[in-house]
């Protein structure tokens, strides 16, 4: 009995040590923090989201996204995610203080998704009807070599995309991103009869520049540029479409195949083959769907903050670099 109260002690001791530790002093230091502004008051982040977004966090954890994502990049010293260009700033948490909770996500057999919203290429770099780019008509047949050297050029969800493929980012996209991919090349300048025999090129075709492509990156035939809204429709619906190699699961459970009554509906998926509806029908996206990816659209860590450095910025002066100040009129000379 008389060992009895200091093994009482001694667990009590070491509970109350573990829950002042790893609770109480962690909900200290961060567990107040507001939302960064200028001082103006007008550049402020983070930002509530709205009810969309929310639901979509929702919808993303009971389908058990964050299982195979990540939504945490590393600071240089712990990993190479920075150097993946999966941001350009490892994750603080202010970043997470209006995320109830927050998906973190422990594990990668997909990329991180921390900055996948900050990758949605501009509006006005969206496709347009006369474009070479537009997408193809819902059913449209696609040659076999076309889809499959585009899908061969498309980078899997568990890597990051190559300077090649990189998308156009929005203004408030990472700015150590490499650039966008000048589209598909274009076919070598055709040959006069007289130039093909010696292996040279005619000098009219010499002479003329080479046709600019897109801004953006294609996948595959007839889909939306990568990261767009549009384009997260068409992963989730069908992500071997778009990656051969892909281990995503599809979930078509949250989109609807329906008749087409008068025209085609303007959220009606652009796809493409074997994933193409029959005529006459339209794949369509629930609101469940439209949420998620509203959610996704919305990840964005892009933001610089004043307790976190960026990768690429430029260093601070040292204090004997620094110029020395210029004496007040009438005051003493600057120390």
């Amino acid at each position: 009995m008389k060992g009895l109260a200091p093994l009482f002690l001694g667990i009590f001791g070491t509970f109350a040590f573990s829950w002042v530790g790893l609770t109480v002093i962690p909900n200290w230091q961060i567990g107040h923090l507001n939302p960064q502004s200028d001082e103006e008051g007008t550049d402020i982040y983070p930002m509530p989201q709205s009810g969309m977004v929310t639901r979509g966090a929702r919808v993303y954890a009971a389908n058990g996204c964050n299982y195979c994502h990540s939504q945490q990049v590393r600071a240089e010293y712990a990993g190479a995610d920075i150097e993946r260009k999966w941001g350009d700033r490892r994750s603080a948490p202010r970043d997470y203080i209006f995320e109830r909770p927050a998906l973190l996500g422990k594990m990668r057999m997909g990329q991180d998704l921390a900055n996948i919203g900050a990758r949605a290429p501009k509006e006005e770099e969206s496709p347009s009807p006369t474009g070479s780019a537009s997408p193809a008509p819902q059913g449209a047949a696609v040659s076999s070599g076309a889809v499959a050297s585009a899908k061969a050029a498309s980078p899997p969800p568990g890597t990051s995309p190559s300077p090649a493929t990189a998308p156009a980012t929005s203004p408030g996209a990472i700015a150590s991103k490499p650039p966008t991919n000048p589209g598909p090349a274009s076919p070598p300048p055709s040959k006069s009869p007289t130039t093909a025999a010696a292996g040279g090129t005619s000098p009219a075709a010499a002479a003329s520049p080479p046709a600019a492509g897109p801004p953006w990156p294609e996948q595959t035939a007839g889909l939306p540029p990568m990261y767009s809204a549009a384009w997260h429709h068409v992963h989730l619906y069908s992500p071997r479409s778009i990656n051969l190699d892909s281990n995503m699961p599809s979930y078509r459970f949250l989109y609807q195949t329906r008749r087409i009554s008068d025209a085609r509906s303007s959220d009606a998926l652009q796809l493409t083959g074997s994933d193409a509806p029959p005529e006459g029908w339209e794949i369509v996206p629930t609101y469940d769907a439209k949420c998620l990816v509203a959610y996704m659209m919305a990840l964005n860590q892009s933001h610089p903050l004043k307790e976190v450095k960026s990768a690429g910025a430029a260093p601070a002066a040292s204090p004997a670099a620094s110029p020395s100040p210029a004496p007040a009129p009438g005051g003493p000379p600057p120390k």
